[in-house]
């Protein structure tokens, strides 16, 4: 509520809901305070980061190749790993 910045949240996996406790915090913000909730645990931390890099790469061109290349090399190792 104190930012007009975009916030992404990572539930946290904790002892005692698995982190379920946190991802409803996240997805049941109010009306007029939007929060990118993403999956509970590495795959949502993992994720947030890749989403601030689209972010900040809408106004940056070499942020932008590199997240492209990034991707190319995601669908390259798919790929492979399923030929094999």
């Amino acid at each position: 509520a104190h930012t007009v910045l975009p916030v992404l949240g990572v539930p946290m996996q904790a002892w005692s809901l698995d982190g379920l406790d946190s991802l409803l915090a996240m997805a049941q913000m109010p009306r007029g305070i939007p929060v990118a909730t993403l999956a509970i645990g590495s795959a949502g931390a993992t994720n947030a980061a890749l989403l601030a890099i689209e972010i900040l790469a809408l106004s940056d061109p070499d942020l932008r190749h590199k997240l492209t290349e990034f991707r190319a090399a995601q669908a390259r190792d798919i790929l492979n790993t399923t030929l094999e």
